[in-house]
């Protein structure tokens, strides 16, 4: 395993929450940082941070993720500045929840614009340059355990996420052959601001289906984020695991149950009879094909034929 030390890591939402406990980690094994953030006052405390520990200062780049010319203008000053970008973490999402069954066309491009636009668009702008670059390299992808775990109010959030979760575990086979590693990372209930994302919403969304909610009810259904994983906890992990490459990073213990029980019925629901040899022979190939991708391998259309 290298060192990572030098390396660079473009952050987006890198001054609150899940993104600062990930740079805060990511400074730990010397990492140098470019952190997105949207918020004065955190980017300020963000900053005082990094002073008081003594460490090389962040480049900080005002972003909103779903805007497309400020993402590449993001890249670009990024690669100005440290003359290579080696490491991408998508992390920067709106949590919002409500019935999908009322939801409005703007609830829906606002959250779907945010949680999987916004990995897009750091994509589209980042990979050319993480490509460009020498030495190792890595994207994470921040998605959240409802990329496996569906709720009653939170349709369009887990919908954003599973988007995210399809994205990179396909986009992992993609960088293999160019040595860049990709992780998905799925952490849980931690101890952020997350809950607030709806006092934020855009003017230029503002048409909701949702139910108005009010200051006061999102503060005490923010109580339960006290209970979360410190947020520098979660981004050791991330670190971790993208040391060792990993295609799935989780970072709490607490879904074993779950997890079976997805097991178990997505087993019962197949059906009980035998495929025909021909449909089994592709699947074979297909299989066969996801090893090499593993492995390095471009994989093209005939491969899986």
């Amino acid at each position: 395993m290298g060192s990572w030390k030098g390396q660079v890591a473009f952050v987006t939402g890198g001054v609150t929450g899940i993104g600062l406990g990930i740079a805060q980690a990511f400074s730990d094994e010397g990492l140098q940082l470019a952190l997105s953030y949207r918020n004065e006052a955190h980017r300020a405390q963000t900053e005082a941070w990094f002073a008081e520990k003594g460490r090389e200062p962040p480049l900080f780049v005002k972003l909103d993720v779903t805007d497309r010319e400020a993402f590449a203008d993001a890249a670009q000053t990024v690669q100005r500045h440290f003359g290579a970008v080696h490491v991408l973490v998508n992390n920067a999402g709106v949590s919002v929840f409500g019935p999908t069954d009322e939801a409005s066309y703007d609830d829906f491009d606002w959250i779907m614009g945010v949680n999987f636009g916004g990995v897009v668009n750091g994509l589209v702008s980042f990979l050319p340059r993480i490509k460009a670059a020498s030495g190792l390299r890595h994207v994470v992808n921040v998605a959240s355990m409802a990329a496996f775990l569906p709720g009653p109010q939170a349709g369009i959030y887990t919908a954003s996420k599973f988007a995210v979760r399809g994205l990179t575990e396909s986009l992992r086979y993609n960088l293999a052959p160019h040595d860049i590693g990709c992780s998905l990372c799925c952490p849980a209930l931690t101890r952020t601001n997350a809950w607030d994302s709806a006092l934020k919403r855009p003017a230029e969304f503002g048409e909701s289906g949702f139910a108005p909610v009010s200051k006061a009810e999102l503060e005490q259904f923010g109580t339960a984020f006290d209970a979360g994983m410190a947020p520098y906890e979660v981004g050791r992990k991330v670190f971790r695991g993208m040391a060792r490459n990993a295609g799935l990073i989780l970072t709490h213990p607490e879904f074993a149950d779950d997890f079976r029980e997805i097991y178990e019925a997505s087993l019962a629901a197949l059906p009980d009879e035998e495929a025909p040899p021909e449909r089994l022979h592709i699947e074979h190939l297909r299989r066969e094909a996801m090893k090499a991708a593993q492995a390095g391998q471009v994989i093209r259309l005939d491969d899986l034929i």
